[in-house]
């Protein structure tokens, strides 16, 4: 077996362990009224076993990492699938810090799942060892992309912790205009979740299934009067096209559901046979979101937050705000050496020039900006509990844009991502 084959085993043993922790951890908190002992015991009984496993699994994750580097001969954070398997490592070197301070068995209902769900969106991404481009074979790039993602992962547990002091502090019962605002804003971050789930869920379905339908485009371009080169652009859709590219043909259409064409064709703004995949890819995102929600809500009778508040009671939501601070200010040192400091001398080095307002800078300093401000409202202005939870929740969702939005939508020198 080579080192290659090897990591790829291991990753997938994190992948159940982490995922045998998250359920481990569910257990601790939500059969402690059912296990026939003092909830404390069943919590700290269940807790501890669930730290091991999760332990476990982030050391298969780490020696997947090492091996994998070994095999490659190079850190593998070179392409989307390197650089999410890392950062979901460092979410779970994040989470396991965080835990061994407060000793929170909550926060692993939470965290752990963020890692997982990092995990499976690796995997839409191709995984073969790919060979480095010369501005990538620097040790400034691999200092910058491994403290970038270890304080991103810090923000991820920021993130949980600050989502668990909203679950816990809403009043769902309560018809007060403003409660019922916060209601609305909860359960509209956990759709969000939900519909990121779905995607991936609806991903590995149609892939599973081999499903694919290719379309074709002429595209001519006009050099002179009379003259002009004609070029054909190919994509694959690996969903069903609700939508197709704008001005394409189909070369082969997979049928599904009765379904014998696309629906409707992506407009003209959308130039470009990749910008109609990825919408198609939305869409397909948002009605497998929207199915799963469905699904959870005819289970719980509820909205989703109303149905997991009861599940906090008895948390401290103080020390739910301390972590969540705590995460956050651990986080952002590391995170302005890794997407700032070390990325700007790794620029000079790879491109000549420290600054130069690609998409991916752009969005890093408007990150660190965001986390500078919610620093600064927390110690200078006292913004604690739900201002500060909401700010740690909406900071991470602009790192999640910059990591996933910028690297599949915006071009620039960092968008280094393609899907299959």
């Amino acid at each position: 077996m080579s080192l290659l084959d090897f990591s790829s085993d291991v990753f997938i043993a994190a992948f159940f362990l982490y995922s045998g922790s998250f359920m481990l951890y569910t257990i601790a908190i939500m059969g402690r009224k059912w296990s026939g002992r003092k909830p404390e015991e069943h919590t700290a009984r269940w807790g501890r076993i669930a730290f091991t496993v999760s332990s476990l699994g982030l050391i298969c994750h780490l020696a997947y990492f090492f091996t994998r580097w070994a095999g490659s001969g190079h850190i593998p954070v070179s392409n989307m699938y390197e650089f999410m398997t890392f950062l979901s490592m460092m979410v779970m070197v994040a989470f396991t810090v965080i835990f061994s301070i407060y000793r929170k068995i909550i926060l692993g209902v939470f965290a752990v799942p963020i890692s997982i769900i990092v995990m499976a969106y690796a995997a839409v991404f191709p995984q073969e060892v790919q060979p480095l481009i010369p501005s990538l074979k620097s040790i400034y790039l691999n200092i910058h992309v491994t403290l970038a993602a270890l304080g991103e992962s810090f923000f991820a547990v920021g993130f949980a912790a600050g989502l668990m002091y909203l679950l816990r502090t809403v009043d769902f019962a309560s018809k007060e205009k403003n409660d019922r605002k916060q209601q609305r804003l909860v359960e509209f971050t956990l759709f969000s979740i939900i519909v990121i789930i779905g995607f991936l869920g609806s991903v590995f379905a149609f892939r599973g299934a081999g499903y694919e339908t290719v379309f074709v485009r002429s595209n001519v371009t006009i050099d002179s009067p009379g003259q002009g080169d004609s070029t054909i652009e190919k994509v694959s859709y690996k969903m069903p096209p609700i939508v197709a590219p704008y001005h394409s043909e189909i070369e082969r259409f997979q049928p599904f559901l009765g379904m014998s064409e696309p629906l409707f064709e992506a407009p003209s703004w959308m130039n470009g046979v990749n910008a109609g995949r990825k919408f198609n890819t939305v869409l397909w995102s948002l009605i497998s979101g929207l199915l799963l929600y469905g699904i959870l809500r005819l289970v719980a009778r509820k909205p989703l937050g109303k149905a997991i508040h009861p599940v906090l009671d008895g948390i401290d939501e103080n020390d739910l705000d301390e972590i969540t601070y705590r995460a956050i200010a651990i986080g952002f040192p590391i995170f302005t050496l890794g997407a700032l400091i070390f990325a700007m001398i790794w620029a000079q080095v790879a491109w000549g020039r420290f600054w130069g307002w690609d998409p991916k800078e752009v969005w890093a300093l408007v990150t660190w900006l965001f986390y500078s401000a919610y620093l600064h409202l927390r110690l200078a202005r006292g913004w604690q509990g739900r201002k500060s939870a909401w700010l740690a929740v909406l900071g991470f969702l602009v790192v999640m844009f910059t990591l996933v939005g910028v690297n599949l939508v915006i071009a620039g020198l960092h968008s280094y991502a393609g899907t299959d």
